[in-house]
Formats: C-alpha cells, structure tokens, sequence
C-alpha cells in the first residue's frame, strides 16, 4: 500500500441520495461506503474518518442569515455526530470493528476524543470515526480532519468529493476547465482553489501532510487512492 495511514473526510452530503427528495442520510450510499472502507482494511490500512455535517445543518450558512455564529457552529458539529453514528452503524453491519470519538463529550453514545486511545484503537486494526469537528466554533470540519490527521500521524488525507480532483476552475459550469494531476499548497491558497478552507491547507503545508483530492462517486476509488493507483490531485510540497 501507499499509505499505511489515511485520514478520509467526507462531506454530509456525500450520504445523500442524488435522487429528489432523498433523505438526508440515505441508506444505500452509506452502505456502498462502508463496503470500499470494509475493502481498505481489508489491505491492512489503519483509517480515520472525519465526515462533514451539510446534509443535516451548516452553520456559516444559517449565521449569514442571523443566527448566532456560536450556536450555529455547535449545532453544526451536533449534525456531524449523527452522520457518524450513521457511518458506525454501517460499517459495523458490514463486519468492521469501528469505534466513534467526539471533540463535545456525550459518553452515553461516543468516546471523548482522546489521542492516545484513538491511536490504540487504529493499532488494533479499528477504524475511529471523529466526530464533532475541533469541539470548537469557527472552525471547519477541513480543518478538523487536518488536525486529527496529525495526531494519529496519518500518511495523507483523502478529500472525497463529487468531482475527480482539484481545477483551475468550476468544471460544473467551466467544461474546458483543466484537472491538475499535483498542486502545491502554496497555489491552492494564491489561486484560491476551493479544496478546503484556507486554514487547513497552511496547517497541511506547514506540516507536511498531504491531500489527495478525489472522486467518491466513482466505485473502487477510495481503495485506488490508498494503494496508490493514480486517482484524483495531489496536493503537496
């Protein structure tokens, strides 16, 4: 394998289906998730999630509309520990031991973060889904998974999205836009490419850790992008 250890973050729209008035955690993605993770550990890759909470509420978007920016936030990182048990839910039906660690204490349902369990239970060969973002308001679950990334000292983060990697351009509304195979981190931020949130592509610069930026709808990716098939853009040195 490329990477014996890999942060994957997922967005909470990545658990909707695409079809109109679909729920918003639809049991059939979930399910197609948990069997590619179910393959990852399968190849001995040590993994940790961290997923978004869209699907359910976002917070920047309802403090744009009057709410409190505070309250938004921990509302939104609320959204995120139900996209986790949902996550855990799945994947444990499909015969993977996983283990769920919120940032916001709630023990009647989770672990508290704590590093070194976290790091305990991935040498065991569990995957430990981090829920609640930081525990701490106006920051993003981007950059959330960064720092988790860092302290169960993954390999790489893998950024699943809905296109197949990173743009010079929106290829939704651009059709000439052009795919980059590797970027720097220090374009991504003078371009102004939307791969994450300013703050998590400096914390991956200034430590190193690298993004490889992919395609989640495309079946078999997520095992291609940790064996170290070419998938996706890297974002690196």
């Amino acid at each position: 394998m490329a990477y014996k250890r890999v942060l994957l973050k997922l967005s909470g729209e990545a658990l909707m289906g695409e079809s109109r008035g679909s729920s918003i955690i639809d049991p059939a993605v979930v399910e197609a998730i948990a069997g590619e993770i179910r393959e990852v550990v399968r190849l001995g890759v040590s993994l940790g999630v961290v997923i978004g909470g869209g699907n359910i509420f976002r917070g920047v978007e309802a403090s744009s509309k009057g709410m409190d920016r505070t309250s938004a936030d921990y509302m939104g990182m609320l959204a995120t520990v139900i996209n986790s048990l949902a996550l855990q839910s799945a994947f444990e039906g499909a015969g993977i031991e996983t283990r769920v660690q919120t940032a916001i204490a709630m023990r009647e349902i989770a672990e508290p973060f704590i590093q070194k369990r976290a790091m305990r239970h991935l040498d065991k060969g569990r995957v430990v889904i981090f829920a609640a973002g930081t525990g701490n308001p106006y920051f993003t679950t981007d950059t959330a998974a960064v720092l988790r990334a860092m302290e169960i000292k993954a390999d790489v983060i893998m950024k699943a999205t809905k296109v197949d990697g990173v743009y010079d351009k929106d290829p939704v509304k651009h059709p000439d836009a052009v795919m980059y195979q590797k970027i720097s981190y220090n374009d991504v931020l003078a371009k102004n490419l939307k791969v994450m949130d300013a703050t998590a592509i400096s914390l991956c610069r200034d430590n190193g850790l690298p993004v490889l930026v992919f395609n989640l709808q495309k079946s078999g990716n997520i095992v291609r992008g940790v064996s170290g098939s070419r998938v996706g853009t890297l974002v690196g040195d």
